[in-house]
């Protein structure tokens, strides 16, 4: 199934209109942009919107296929032509015929390769590997990569020939935090994409939302696309909050995001410590009865020391930093991030209890 191009920024709108505009023409396109931000997905849309969309689009990832099988891949071969060619097979230029064919990371292609992949693109002419009857074909190249081909030029890793043969029309991708306010709606997209028949598609609270619009996401479209199939998975149909998903399920960045500035739905024993007034407990009247069956249950104590709720958690919580300000060395830094509170915030506790810290 066809992917759509999901957001509404200036960027995608400026994007989907290029598309429309050079999709019916037959000229070679190069899309450069990082890894992961979606650049089949445009080359799909260019060749969907064109009058060979009833054809084939032939992928090929030019930095997958090794070095001494990449003719074959491409070109196909003749049986016989090599030890493990039991066969003839068609290579993927022949396979797209009539079509789209996109050349994935054409950066990582070997130079050797591009002197032959620039023969085919002029002469419309692809040889088999062992054969000696060369076959025409009628093809429109797309070709992505994340590197800086004219970079690589004077680099002398990549022909300078075939550079300007593919980059007849070229579009830039941006990366995906360039363009945060298009996570919410990609999100929905594939949460819906990856529901399962018998649930609804998972749901993220507003602050769980928000956390995931300031990641930087590295990985791009592709990197929130696994999180939330993984999420998908693991909490079908439920809405989610930050302190319901593990950090191991998480990416690194966005767990330590959430370690370092931990949100109001992170719900943990330190919410209780308030220092806005709680007002002076209101106690109950004696009653004997009650009191023989607290005893029974282990409550006495908490009646001999004629503590309250609020008492008896700042103790708990004093405690619980004093022993994380011991392993952390007093690093206040690190002691946070074991607590999943915010510097400022622990450093107010310190003071409060008198505790000692190291400035760092």
């Amino acid at each position: 199934m066809t992917q759509s191009i999901v957001g509404d920024s200036a960027h995608t709108r400026q994007l989907m209109q290029l598309i429309r505009s050079i999709a019916p023409t037959a000229a070679s396109v190069l899309i450069n942009g990082e890894s992961g931000a979606g650049k089949e997905l445009i080359a799909q849309a260019i060749h969907d919107q064109s009058d060979r969309a009833g054809q084939a689009f032939v992928a090929v990832n030019c930095g997958a296929i090794p070095g001494e099988l990449m003719e074959s891949e491409l070109f196909g071969h003749k049986k016989g032509s090599f030890t493990g060619a039991i066969a003839d097979r068609e290579g993927k230029v022949t396979a797209a015929d009539g079509g789209t064919l996109f050349l994935d990371e054409i950066g990582d292609m070997p130079m050797s390769m591009q002197v032959k992949l620039l023969r085919v693109l002029q002469e419309k002419m692809v040889l088999p590997v062992g054969s000696n009857q060369p076959k025409s074909v009628d093809i429109r190249v797309v070709a992505a990569t994340h590197r800086v081909l004219e970079d690589e030029i004077k680099a002398g890793r990549f022909r300078a020939d075939l550079y300007y043969r593919l980059n007849v029309v070229p579009l830039q991708v941006q990366p995906l935090r360039s363009r945060r306010d298009e996570v919410p709606a990609l999100i929905r997209h594939f949460a819906k994409h990856f529901a399962p028949t018998d649930a609804p598609a998972i749901e993220f609270s507003e602050g769980f939302l928000s956390v995931m619009q300031r990641y930087d996401w590295p990985g791009n479209v592709r990197e929130l696309s696994n999180m939330v199939h993984r999420l998908t998975v693991l909490y079908p149909g439920q809405t989610l909050q930050m302190n319901h998903v593990a950090p191991s399920m998480l990416p690194a960045g966005m767990a330590e995001m959430v370690c370092e500035e931990p949100s109001d739905e992170q719900a943990s024993l330190f919410d209780v410590f308030s220092d806005e007034p709680f007002g002076e407990p209101t106690l109950a009247p004696e009653n004997d009865v009650e009191s023989i069956i607290m005893h029974a249950q282990g409550f006495e104590d908490f009646r001999q020391r004629g503590q309250s709720l609020k008492g008896m958690l700042s103790e708990i919580e004093q405690d619980l930093i004093e022993r994380a300000l011991r392993e952390s060395d007093g690093n206040v830094s690190r002691c946070a991030k074991l607590l999943r509170m915010q510097r400022t915030t622990l450093i107010e506790r310190i003071k409060k209890y008198n505790l000692k810290m190291d400035a760092a």
